[in-house]
């Protein structure tokens, strides 16, 4: 009889194969087994990540993405906050090296400008940030202009102007958008050949080197201004780029990943357990975690959470070295039912998420006892994530990092069908 009843069991396993295999929980999962939840997926949480919902043309939020249910959030930083800091560190710069900083004596700083992704918030209020402190901005409506420059060594372009730092000239002499030939935007590989065709054009007029991220910015680096002994300056504070700023590396922008990584699993788990969505980030958990109003913000109006920014430099470097490192206030372990979310990063090869977000969120997923499958993008197309959704039932909750702002809709159809 029990010979029998092995032989069943099998012979079940083997006729639900085409569906899923037998005891498994679908691909890519770390084995944990599907949901037991009973919640209908348009129902379950839902926290967008790094790209915030929104009009890639406007910069108008997505209403509708954000409030998709009663339990879904943003998780991001504060773009503005954090492009002032980069403007203002760059600008802080120039002044406390004045008397060097002029590599050809022309009385012009001249620094080139790498442009992640035109239509994405964060990287337009970087220039925006860099523009304004440099005073190379011009009014484009309401704001300042973000739009590349392409070459502006003479000084003759219409979107930006030459600006005055503690009472020197600045100059932004060229500008672009670094998306490779197949689509992807934020592209170092693009930024290490820009620095190659301006250095080769302009050599000694550029003074500085900025980029809207660290992952440009050492490829500029690297390729270029270290050799050249040229200040670059990003944004992240990737760890590699933390451990250049001692052989040159001018600086860059903490955005507080480890405070991110947390809410964005966080706030997760939170509603899974039925929680109030500030257990554990402005009030304690039983496990002791907790944040302060200092490393973020929240708009409840648009249900985001915002990391707030902090400037690396040769002051401070050695602060930030571990990139992966998490926060401590909240690396305490939680005691509550495993559930398994689907998580996306939307390119496998983007060098902030891929060597820093994730890495943090694999420590906070077993803090906050998630089981997540990591799901890597080409960094191109929609589909190429979305196409993994294809079972959205065998998950507890959704993380979703887009790769074009304006593809919300994309995911949420996925979960209303």
């Amino acid at each position: 009889m029990q010979k029998k009843r092995i032989f069943a069991a099998a012979l079940a396993c083997v006729l639900g194969a085409s569906m899923m295999a037998c005891g498994s929980s679908g691909s890519g999962s770390k084995g944990s087994g599907k949901s037991t939840s009973s919640v209908a997926n348009k129902d379950k949480p839902v926290v967008w990540f790094n790209r915030q919902p929104s009009n890639s043309s406007t910069g108008e939020l997505d209403s509708n993405a954000l409030h998709f249910n009663d339990n879904t959030y943003y998780v991001g930083f504060d773009a503005n906050q954090g492009a002032e800091l980069q403007g203002k560190m760059v600008a802080d710069y120039i002044q406390k090296h004045a008397a060097d900083l002029d590599r050809n004596h022309d009385g012009t700083i001249g620094y080139v400008l790498a442009i992640g992704d035109i239509g994405h918030n964060d990287s337009i209020a970087r220039t925006r940030g860099v523009r304004k402190a440099l005073g190379t901005g011009v009014k484009d409506g309401n704001d300042i202009d973000y739009k590349p420059v392409g070459t502006n060594t003479d000084g003759s372009s219409k979107d930006v102007q030459d600006g005055s730092v503690g009472g020197l000239k600045v100059r932004e002499l060229a500008s672009q958008e670094m998306k490779n030939s197949a689509g992807a935007t934020w592209d170092a590989a693009t930024a290490g050949n820009a620095i190659g065709t301006w250095s080769s054009s302009f050599g000694d007029q550029i003074d500085l080197v900025i980029s809207n991220n660290d992952g440009m910015g050492m490829s500029m680096f690297n390729a270029w201004s270290k050799d050249n002994k040229v200040p670059t300056f990003g944004y992240d504070a990737n760890s590699d780029a933390v451990a250049a700023i001692a052989d040159g590396y001018g600086g860059t922008i903490s955005q507080h990943a480890d405070v991110q990584a947390y809410l964005t699993l966080r706030v997760l788990r939170n509603a899974l357990d039925g929680k109030d969505v500030m257990t554990g980030i402005a009030t304690k958990d039983d496990a002791g975690n907790v944040l302060t109003d200092d490393v973020y913000r929240y708009d409840k109006d648009n249900r985001s959470f915002y990391a707030l920014n902090v400037a690396v430099t040769a002051d401070n470097y050695k602060d930030f070295t571990d990139s992966t490192k998490t926060y401590e206030p909240v690396s305490n372990q939680v005691k509550s039912d495993k559930k398994k979310v689907w998580l996306d990063i939307y390119n496998s090869s983007d060098n902030f998420l891929g060597s820093t977000y994730q890495p943090l969120l694999k420590k906070y997923d077993k803090l906050l006892n998630l089981d997540v499958d990591y799901i890597g993008g080409d960094g191109q197309t929609e589909s190429n994530i979305t196409n993994r959704l294809g079972n959205p039932s065998q998950y507890d909750a959704f993380a979703i990092n887009m790769v074009k702002t304006d593809n919300a809709a994309s995911y949420t159809a996925i979960l209303n069908q």
